[in-house]
């Protein structure tokens, strides 16, 4: 039976974080049935507790750094499960890069049982600390494989380098995405990244942090956007790697006051030293994604911005946070 006949099969992993469980509600949206793996180290059930009783969707609580069994066809498998903050991968070093490496195999290699289409969700931050700007998909980065930070940064470029390997020997039909900062609704309040943090502090009317100068820069993109993006890549015939992010770029010191003022917060700014390794500037070049995909982001800053603060004020005013 092949998929015209049938309802596409969507696997998930890291289906219950951020990123993952917006994901899940789109390929829901698009008629597929999903299937969701996550240990909930980083993960939420209270990301996907409004999806748990349709038919449509399972979720398995599952280390997919061990051996993965999916029962029944599988058409697209997207590899998002890995700890993707700063927080969470200093303090689980081990597993983050277990989860690049073996949880990459194995993802993989559910893939070519399978047949299924398979992305990897890789990061910008396999650009390091870059010298080039703004970051082009050919850059081969700056990383340092020792700093404390070279977890994150070498599983995810490893994955990329076992991706590429599958799709060259075994012709599996693979497609990598280097995800640049990204935020919205369900960012965990204390991951350590800069909009919650921020957003936390703001609406708490606590000093908001700023490591270092401030005159570091990001760009981020709304989540629907990137989504958008990565299910035109899974849906492609590209195979290398695609940038998705937003090239507006801002210092993290204007985006602290940007938040300050959404938030109508009294919260002073105060500087921190800056973390080893952090990057000094961020910027996707996204002709590729343009080219290829005839993909844009769409949203804008200040309207993406109050649909996560409103989030994060719900989750205060729950008692949540």
């Amino acid at each position: 039976m092949n998929t015209s006949e049938r309802r596409p099969v969507t696997v998930i992993t890291g289906g219950s974080g951020f990123l993952g469980s917006h994901l899940t509600e789109k390929m829901l949206g698009l008629g597929h049935k999903v299937v969701v793996l996550d240990n909930l180290v980083t993960g939420n059930l209270d990301n996907i507790a409004h999806l748990r009783s349709r038919t449509d969707f399972e979720f398995i609580h599952h280390d997919v750094s061990q051996y993965i069994d999916v029962t029944g066809p599988v058409d697209f498998i997207f590899h998002f499960a890995s700890p993707a903050s700063p927080i969470d991968y200093l303090e689980l070093p081990i597993q983050t890069l277990k989860v690049g490496a073996l949880g990459t195999h194995r993802a993989l290699g559910l893939a070519r049982a399978k047949g299924a289409k398979f992305l990897l969700a890789s990061t910008s931050e396999c650009y390091g600390d870059p010298l080039e700007h703004p970051q082009k998909e050919t850059y081969w980065g700056n990383v340092n494989p020792i700093g404390p930070r070279g977890v994150y940064d070498e599983a995810k470029r490893f994955a990329e380098a076992m991706t590429m390997a599958y799709h060259r020997y075994h012709k599996l039909d693979t497609k990598i995405v280097r995800i640049f900062n990204t935020y919205g609704p369900r960012m965990r309040p204390f991951d350590g990244r800069v909009v919650p943090a921020f957003i936390c502090q703001a609406l708490k009317n606590e000093p908001m942090t700023v490591f270092g100068d401030g005159k570091q820069t990001r760009s981020f993109c709304y989540c629907s956007d990137l989504l958008e993006g990565i299910v035109r890549l899974m849906m492609s015939d590209f195979h290398e790697p695609v940038n998705i992010g937003n090239p507006s770029e801002m210092t993290v010191l204007d985006f602290a006051v940007k938040i300050r003022e959404l938030c109508g917060s009294k919260s002073e700014i105060i500087h921190k030293p800056l973390p080893v390794d952090d990057p000094k500037i961020r910027q996707p070049d996204i002709t590729r994604a343009k080219e290829i995909l005839g993909w844009k982001p769409v949203m804008n800053l200040d309207e993406g911005l109050k649909l996560t603060i409103a989030y994060f004020r719900s989750l205060i005013t729950s008692g949540k946070l």
